[in-house]
């Protein structure tokens, strides 16, 4: 149980949390806005085209009506929803990946240090091999 309340207290700590809850507060704002899309925008307009609007569009079958039209319009908030968390994700991970591109193309200098070690370790393994000039060994 101590295990599970420490792994608990990781998670909230490290922000994931207020993660969540900003994406849940985003979430229900932008499901407003589309909501609003459709129902004053894409409704009247699919509406003009059927008797009573799409949202109007029932089906009464043994004494229970069926709304096919507000289905309907559950159906194409569903799509737009998951089209722009797509094109969000899509383009989050463009630049997750741009900047990991960055960093492997980049590898990091090596220090002064790194430098006369990779240098003293050829002339070492030169030496072992017997090639080293007489150039090298005078210097």
């Amino acid at each position: 149980m101590k295990k599970l309340l420490d792994e608990f207290k990781t998670f909230i700590t490290k922000g994931n949390i207020i993660d969540m809850a900003i994406g849940v507060i985003i979430g229900g704002a932008f499901t407003g806005l589309v909501t609003s899309l459709l129902d004053n925008i894409i409704s009247p307009i699919l509406g003009f085209f059927s008797v009573g609007g799409i949202n109007g569009f029932s089906i009464t079958l043994f004494k229970a009506e069926l709304r096919i039209g507000a289905f309907f319009m559950d159906i194409v908030n569903f799509l737009i929803m998951a089209a722009v968390v797509f094109l969000i994700m899509k383009f989050v991970n463009s630049i997750i990946n741009k900047f990991k591109k960055q960093e492997e193309a980049a590898p990091p200098k090596p220090s002064k240090e790194e430098e006369l070690l990779t240098e003293i370790r050829d002339l070492l393994k030169a030496q072992a091999a017997g090639t080293v000039s007489a150039e090298k060994k005078s210097e």
